[in-house]
C-alpha cells in the first residue's frame, strides 16, 4: 500500500510534499510494474499449479498490490477458460480463467490482459489470481497468511519510555513507560502497552481474529465497565511476525471510544 495508498508518493490526495506537480506529471490513476527478485509458488488441491521466479507486482491508485505471474510457469492444463470478462479504462479487457485439478474447480479464479490498452504496462503473457481462492502461497519457502506483502511497505517496532496514557469513555486504562511504538506506513503510530500496565479486568475476549501480511495473527478484546460494553476495543499479537516482534503479548488500543495520549 506504500506508494499508491496512505502517504505514498502516488496516493490520491497526496498527504506529503514533492518539489514538482505531481497532479500535472502524472495521470490521475497510476500503475508502476516492477520485476520481483524472489520465488512465488501457489498451491491448490495438494499440487502446486505456479512456481516461478519471474514474477512481477502490480501497484495501482487506491489498491492493494498484486501479483502478476508468467502464464509460462503455471502447471499445464489447470487452466480454463472462462466466459467472464471485464474491462479496466487502465489495463484493457481482462480475460478470466478457472482453476481445475483433478474434481476441485474454482471458478474465475485469475485473469489476464492480453491486449493491454495504449500506455498500461506490459501484462501480456502473466496471470492473476485471487489470493484466496488457492490453499496456500509461498514467498520462497515462508507461507503467506494473506495477501501479497508490499515490498515497500515497512513496520518498525521501537521499545519507548514516553509515557503513555489510555481512556476507554471514562475509565482510565492504561499508564505505563514501558509501550512499544509500532510505526506502520501509510498508518498512525500505534502504542502496544504491557498487560501489567493495563486494567485487563476491564477487558473481555472477543471472537475476532485479524490476519496481517507484515505483523500476523491479532486477537481482539471488548471492553466492559458499568457504563457497558465496546467492542474489538484492543488487540495483542501473541506470535508476531519478527518486524512486530518486541510488540508481542503486548496490548493496543483504538476506536471512537478511546483516548490514547502521549507524552512529547
Amino acid at each position: 500500500m506504500s506508494l499508491t495508498m496512505g502517504d505514498g508518493p502516488f496516493a490520491k490526495p497526496l498527504a506529503g510534499e514533492l518539489n514538482f506537480d505531481l497532479t500535472a506529471s502524472a495521470p490521475g490513476h497510476v500503475l508502476y510494474v516492477h520485476q520481483l527478485d524472489r520465488r512465488i509458488r501457489g498451491e491448490f488441491a495438494g499440487r502446486t499449479v505456479v512456481d516461478t521466479v519471474r514474477a512481477r507486482m502490480l501497484h495501482e491508485t487506491r489498491l492493494l498490490p498484486q501479483w502478476y505471474l508468467p502464464i509460462e510457469d503455471v502447471a499445464p492444463g489447470v487452466l480454463v477458460e472462462s466466459d467472464h470478462r471485464t474491462h479496466c479504462p487502465f489495463k484493457g479487457d481482462a480475460r478470466y480463467w478457472h482453476l481445475r485439478v483433478g474434481d476441485r474447480t474454482v471458478r474465475d479464479a485469475g485473469w489476464s490482459y492480453p491486449d493491454p490498452v495504449a500506455g498500461s504496462p506490459d501484462l501480456r503473457g502473466l496471470i492473476a489470481f485471487y489470493h484466496d481462492r488457492l490453499d496456500a502461497w509461498f514467498e520462497e519457502d515462508e507461507r503467506l497468511p494473506t495477501h501479497p506483502r508490499d515490498p515497500f511497505h515497512r513496520v518498525d517496532a521501537r521499545r519507548s519510555s514516553r509515557r503513555v496514557t489510555v481512556r476507554v469513555r471514562d475509565v482510565p486504562m492504561a499508564d505505563t513507560t514501558g509501550a512499544v511504538a509500532l510505526f506502520e506506513t501509510g498508518l498512525p503510530a500505534r502504542w502496544y502497552l504491557p498487560a501489567e500496565d493495563v486494567a485487563t479486568e476491564h477487558l473481555v475476549p472477543s471472537e475476532t481474529v485479524t490476519i496481517c501480511p507484515y505483523k500476523g495473527r491479532a486477537r481482539y478484546f471488548h471492553f466492559r465497565a458499568d457504563s457497558g460494553r465496546v467492542d474489538d476495543v484492543a488487540w495483542s499479537f501473541a506470535a508476531p511476525f519478527a518486524e512486530a516482534g518486541p510488540a508481542a503479548d503486548m496490548l493496543c488500543f483504538d476506536g471512537p471510544e478511546v483516548s490514547v495520549t502521549v507524552e512529547s
